[in-house]
């Protein structure tokens, strides 16, 4: 068996459907059929359960995708030491948002573990940067959340989370138990800088254009809300002062937590974060 065509395997097996898989891979769907009709050929098989709106995987094709799954992941070590012993190896992660998510904290544990040669490096950015430095070359590969401009990038979705909308504690529709987008249409809402983009910008202001005070950061974000009564949307969870309420938002699409790297950079370090990313968040 190739390590291409269990990549192939394992990913129509996380996605459970082969649109969803090829998008993934960044290939073309007939490609995808033909690899895993193949590789069933191979192991004498079916692996998946094939039905119009997707697949499930065979007992078979369960045996496989956990064996898969460690075959891929020694290769990736393999590759990993041994460029480690041909110089120092490094990897330089873009990281958004709150550094308290849990499951930055077991990536971190879990990377450190399989690769404990590795220099990591963390480049922490602001709200005005939704890749966290990828674009401009500083990082290899980021944790953000989208939705961004995702021209010539690859995006890993690792988690969604439901959005709130953050309120100062005496305002009246903090009492709520949750609110509609329109509900809001009349205050002012927290803007990025000129420049920031505007998928990004769309997105936490609810999907249209809004007015308010320009921001930079998490904690400047809190402070209009404290300050100036403004607007604010956080993924429900986050740990807020005292003063400050989050209320769910039931239209507003989820936030997703993403791993992004540029297309076509085989760098094994970020193949390996990635795999180690996909598990880390998925508990």
């Amino acid at each position: 068996m190739e390590l291409r065509t269990l990549r192939y395997f394992v990913a129509v097996a996380e996605e459970l459907h082969f649109g969803r898989a090829a998008t993934r891979l960044h290939m073309s769907q007939p490609p995808l059929s033909r690899a895993i009709k193949q590789l069933e050929a191979d192991v004498g098989a079916l692996l998946f359960a094939r039905s119009p709106i997707g697949v499930t995987l065979t007992p078979v094709g369960r045996v496989l995708l956990d064996e898969a799954r460690a075959l891929l992941d020694h290769a990736d070590r393999v590759r990993v030491r041994v460029s480690a012993a041909a110089g120092a190896a490094t990897i330089t992660v873009g990281i958004l948002g709150d550094g308290t998510d849990p499951g930055v904290a077991r990536l971190a544990a879990a990377y450190r573990r399989n690769h404990p040669g590795i220099d990591i490096r963390i480049r922490d950015t602001d709200l005005t940067d939704s890749t966290c430095g990828l674009r401009a070359g500083l990082v290899d590969v980021a944790l953000t959340r989208a939705p961004f401009d995702e021209t010539a990038l690859t995006v890993r979705v690792l988690r969604s989370d439901p959005v709130g909308v953050v309120l100062r504690s005496d305002d009246p529709l903090a009492r709520r138990d949750r609110l509609h987008l329109a509900e809001l249409s009349d205050r002012r809402w927290f803007q990025f800088p000129q420049g920031t983009d505007p998928l990004w910008q769309s997105y936490w202001n609810g999907g249209r254009p809004r007015e308010g005070p320009v921001v930079r950061a998490v904690q400047e974000c809190l402070q209009a809300v404290l300050w100036n009564g403004t607007v604010g949307l956080a993924p429900l969870g986050h740990v807020l002062p005292a003063e400050l309420a989050v209320v769910p938002l039931i239209d507003m699409a989820p936030s997703r937590v993403v791993a992004v790297w540029n297309d076509g950079d085989a760098n094994p370090l970020i193949r390996s974060f990635i795999e180690i990313a996909s598990t880390a968040y998925r508990h």
